[in-house]
């Protein structure tokens, strides 16, 4: 009777901390209107001082923009850090039970790795928050790039322990590893992290002047993100295996479309990279080059995008997990391809077609191929919305099923 009287997110699974990552992803979101629309003279990102100039000098449809930005990023920064809270609240009590020690030896171990990444991505969703609203900031800028260095390599270095313990296990005792339980993506989980502190090493590349700032910035992001780009193929070579042997575990079918988030992720890496390699090492490239790029990216993940969606769609997963009555914790990874398709496409658009000439800024085809992105942000809202109501509303009967 005691299941009757719980929410499903009782039912404690470190796969929660997706519900912090999506959260700060939707703040990425609504910054990227004040990144690509709002000038910003002089400085690689806008800042407060800026959306203050273009709110007073704009006309009515970019305040409204501002506006509705500066809400989004305050909103959905607060349910990072408010779900990022409880999720180590609820994490420590979990440690306490034998379903950790049960987690610990399982495939499912990584699944820890949500901890460090959805960390990592508060600490870039607070300095999106700085950057709106704190007047000055950018006066004081290079002080704070080391300490942003700091946090992103303790991040990551808690990661590539927790990491160490799962591989130092499952490399060193034999049958520990279940192979018949990698019919998915899930282990990707881990690259998906080391990527998430590979792009944050690398925002001072992109915006530090300091020529040691960026140096150290370069190499650091470097390491992680090759890292990252390593673990990405051996663990998606190895499951692709298994699910061609054994199906593809239908609780973790959102996993196979974890392969976008990385994309983008990884993309805004390089882009913060060359752009600090062109201001303080004098290493060019030219926009056709990065308008390529991105494409290639965004290429990778349409064709995951349609792989996952076909599995789902097959599989009945959004008529019972999302729509239906069954709950699934691993159901919060459906947000980040949707918040990564919606922040490469701004990418895309005004890093690639803009800058290469293809199209205009503020033109028909700007405006059309932007509401492709809004469409995708839009419906992520909707999404993240409909699973807070489904895992932390109203207790009801049915308990979430563990994803692995």
């Amino acid at each position: 009777m005691s299941d009757l009287v719980k929410r499903p997110a009782d039912t404690y699974s470190p796969l929660y901390f997706l519900a912090s990552l999506g959260a700060g992803g939707l703040a990425v979101t609504f910054f990227m209107y004040l990144m690509f629309w709002v000038p910003h003279p002089g400085r690689p990102v806008p800042t407060f001082e800026d959306l203050s100039a273009a709110f007073g000098s704009g006309g009515l449809p970019l305040q409204a923009a501002i506006v509705v930005a500066v809400v989004g990023i305050a909103g959905f920064a607060f349910l990072n850090v408010k779900s990022l809270i409880w999720n180590f609240a609820a994490l420590s009590a979990f440690k306490k039970t034998d379903a950790y020690d049960a987690l610990r030896n399982s495939n499912a171990e990584t699944t820890l790795l949500a901890a460090p990444l959805a960390s990592a991505m508060t600490v870039n969703a607070m300095f999106i928050v700085g950057l709106v609203f704190v007047p000055g900031l950018w006066s004081i800028i290079e002080y704070l790039f080391p300490m942003a260095l700091i946090a992103f390599m303790a991040l990551g270095i808690w990661a590539l322990r927790t990491i160490g313990d799962f591989l130092g296990r499952v490399l060193t005792k034999g049958g520990v590893f279940d192979v018949t339980a990698h019919n998915s993506f899930a282990q990707l989980l881990p690259a998906f992290a080391i990527s998430m502190v590979a792009v944050g090493l690398a925002a001072p590349a992109a915006m530090s002047t300091n020529a040691l700032t960026v140096g150290i910035a370069l190499v650091l992001s470097t390491f992680f993100g090759v890292a990252a780009i390593l673990y990405t193929v051996v663990a998606a070579i190895t499951a692709f295996n298994s699910m061609l042997h054994y199906g593809t575990a239908k609780e973790a079918g959102p996993t196979l479309m974890v392969i976008v988030p990385i994309m983008t992720v990884l993309g805004i890496m390089f882009l913060r990279q060359d752009h600090g390699l062109h201001t303080a090492f004098q290493a060019h490239s030219t926009a056709g080059e990065t308008m390529v790029f991105l494409a290639r990216l965004l290429t990778v993940q349409i064709l995951f995008l349609l792989l996952g969606l076909l599995v789902l769609r097959r599989q009945g997963y959004f008529t019972d997990y999302v729509f239906g009555s069954k709950t699934s914790p691993g159901s919060y990874a459906l947000v980040c391809p949707g918040v990564a398709l919606s922040v490469m496409g701004h990418f895309f658009i005004n890093k690639g077609l803009v800058d290469a000439g293809v199209i205009d800024k503020f033109g028909p085809a700007f405006w059309m191929l932007t509401a492709l992105a809004l469409a995708a942000q839009v419906a992520m809202i909707a999404l993240v919305l409909r699973l807070n109501r489904q895992h932390f509303g109203k207790p009801r009967a049915a308990a979430a099923v563990p994803a692995e």
